[in-house]
């Protein structure tokens, strides 16, 4: 019986493992989906049937109260999956995610994403990578919340939102965010908000520029005690 071997890498190199070729080539059953910005991927209530994958793009996930509170829960960029709820016991959408820009999601449904998951170990570490990190960003999140201050908060969601710490991913204009929708993403009000972004423009760490740019330096705000 023939076999195919990998290729074998060469000593001290490393290859990351690229989920969109292996979604493209390994005949998972997928849709793709195009939104425009702002547009509701899905909304809380509905069922929860399909894990999604960034390709290109932004996503908000987003929580309302029932008194009509909502309160913006992560804010992903491409190579992010969410909706993984369904494969966690969800029948339905516990939140929303909108479209933050002009994104294009790789749609793969529950039980084929389960059947994957199982029989692809490279796919189903990456996918557990991810989560994992979700997961430090959650309590990260939530420490941030009861010890920093909104200024240090607002320094470290601009940061997350330029993707710091990505080497790969080169410094870009970020899709356009509110200050309506920092303010709730840091936990303070737009004034404060408007108020340490006029801050951090005149020190040099965001620039104005097509769209707001956030340099590596604004982490000393971060930093500083």
């Amino acid at each position: 019986m023939s076999s195919t071997r990998a290729p074998r890498r060469q000593a001290g190199t490393r290859t990351r493992f690229d989920v969109e070729t292996f979604l493209a080539s390994a005949g998972v059953a997928r849709r793709v989906v195009e939104f425009a910005t702002r547009a509701v991927i899905f909304s809380q209530g509905d069922p929860a049937n399909a894990v999604m994958y960034i390709q290109n793009g932004g996503v908000q996930l987003s929580v309302i109260s029932k008194s009509g509170k909502q309160a913006i829960v992560a804010t992903l960029g491409a190579r992010d999956f969410f909706g993984e709820g369904a494969l966690a016991g969800q029948t339905v959408r516990i939140g929303t995610a909108a479209a933050t820009a002009a994104s294009t999601i790789l749609v793969i449904g529950k039980a084929e994403m389960a059947r994957v998951l199982h029989e692809q170990r490279a796919f189903s570490d990456r996918f557990i990578a991810n989560m994992l990190a979700r997961n430090l960003r959650i309590e990260a999140d939530l420490v941030d919340q009861l010890f920093n201050s909104s200024e240090k908060r607002l320094a470290r969601t601009l940061l997350l939102l330029a993707r710091y710490g990505r080497q790969e991913e080169p410094h870009h204009p970020l899709p356009k965010v509110s200050q309506e929708a920092l303010a709730e993403m840091v936990g303070t009000t737009r004034s404060r908000v408007n108020f340490f972004m006029n801050k951090f423009r005149k020190l040099g760490f965001i620039d104005y520029n097509g769209g707001l740019t956030v340099h590596p330096a604004l982490l000393s705000v971060v930093l500083h005690d």
